[in-house]
């Protein structure tokens, strides 16, 4: 028998000890929950990443009455640059949360879901993707590409 140990390493910050490029991109994720349409659970999530040129593309949670039809605020940044800006990398995505309380204390993390597709497009960029999440609290910063929150993903080389 084999074992092995899957370490992840995060940071948690105060939002004065964030780099500028970081807060700059934190920002837009909690401007970009103004444009989440989140009726049925008030759970307004905003994302915002960097592209390998600079370019931050911003996305919001996006809900229907029929839940397995909405989609989440990682994932309509992630479509919409792979649109606007096909072939360029994402290198850096961040997240923030609000309710009828405010933004979350604690930093929230990408879905399942979410997690899956943000795999693949660093898998097609070819480099890791830096996450920054947002909270009232500290702000999460996981470094290590997608491999530290999703191990064991399943992606084309699975295919194979």
């Amino acid at each position: 028998m084999k074992k092995f140990c899957h370490t992840v390493n995060w940071s948690i910050l105060d939002q004065n000890e964030l780099a500028a490029d970081d807060l700059m991109l934190v920002n837009a994720a909690k401007e970009a929950t103004a444009g989440s349409w989140s009726p049925y659970s008030g759970f307004k999530v905003g994302a915002a990443l960097r592209l390998d040129d600079g370019t931050i593309v911003t996305g919001s949670n996006q809900e229907n009455a029929a839940y397995p039809s909405g989609l989440c605020a990682e994932r309509t940044a992630l479509f919409a640059a792979g649109h606007a800006h096909p072939g360029k990398a994402v290198t850096a995505l961040a997240i923030a949360a609000r309710n009828s309380n405010g933004f979350t204390g604690q930093p929230i993390t990408p879905c399942g879901a979410c997690r899956q597709v943000l795999a693949e497009t660093e898998q097609r960029g070819g480099q890791p993707i830096r996450y920054i999440m947002y909270g009232t609290e500290g702000t999460m910063v996981v470094e290590g590409g997608t491999d530290a929150i999703l191990p064991f993903c399943f992606g084309a080389d699975s295919m194979k």
